[in-house]
């Protein structure tokens, strides 16, 4: 198992008022799955995400990742993990405003032991149809382009694991299928995917479908058939 989840609670305490947001949630998830979480605003399947992807740390039980107890890691460790293990693709993107596609691709790698960042970074760019778009500012490209730079930033550090919260959110249904559609690619090259949505259709993209209710997972489905997009071509994507 690439991720193991056994009873984990979430409290907030503001001012000695305690809200429990997640409920002894307990969830495996293998290497190179496609799973989707789903479900309501304020359901807890956000905060289900900033723990798996180590952005918070659960108030109680355990979360073993590729088999290592992340209990006692130190912030550094849990840094280190998210940097070079996994990658994050968000909703509202994260972009650098007025610096280039291709150095917002390549920020990741200057916090990485890796070298050749420019040429890692280009190679991400390429994978999600963005080769011609290396020296575009972040604010000269459509919506969809500044989700798939978000993608190529994800992948640049070569993780184990991508995590995307709502990656159609802010996107026309048009540019939201092409986003979807490279999530899938990605999954069918062994990557593992989750996807946090409250999106039926979206959820849809996955191979297994959780759903979460008031901090409790109420349903694990296997999608045998799951919806596979085709790319539709951005117009502005042949402009050099």
């Amino acid at each position: 198992m690439l991720i193991e989840l056994k009873n984990i609670t979430k409290e907030y305490d503001n001012s000695g008022v305690v809200t429990k947001v997640l409920r002894g949630v307990s969830l495996s998830v293998k290497e190179g799955e496609f799973l989707s979480i789903m479900g309501p605003s304020g359901s807890g399947k956000s905060t289900l995400m900033h723990i798996i992807g180590f952005l918070d740390r659960a108030t109680d039980g355990t979360y073993l990742f590729d088999g290592e107890n992340i209990k006692d890691f130190s912030d550094d460790e849990l840094a280190y993990i998210r940097n070079e293990r996994i990658g994050f693709v968000f909703q509202s993107f994260n972009l650098l405003a007025r610096t280039s596609v291709l150095d917002n691709v390549i920020l990741p790698l200057t916090y990485s032991k890796k070298k050749n960042h420019q040429e890692l970074a280009t190679k991400a760019l390429e994978a999600v149809g963005l080769g011609n778009r290396l020296n575009f500012l972040s604010n000269q490209i459509s919506g969809g382009q500044k989700q798939r730079v978000a993608i190529a930033r994800a992948l640049v550090c070569d993780p184990k694991v991508i995590f995307a919260d709502e990656p159609t959110g802010n996107l026309d249904s048009k540019s939201g299928t092409t986003v979807m559609s490279i999530l899938g690619k990605l999954n069918e090259e062994g990557r593992t995917i989750i996807l946090v949505t409250h999106d039926r259709t979206v959820a849809e993209h996955a191979n297994r479908i959780i759903t979460i209710k008031d901090g409790e997972i109420i349903s694990d489905e296997h999608n045998p058939n799951p919806r596979r997009s085709k790319i539709i071509e951005d117009p502005t994507d042949d402009i050099a």
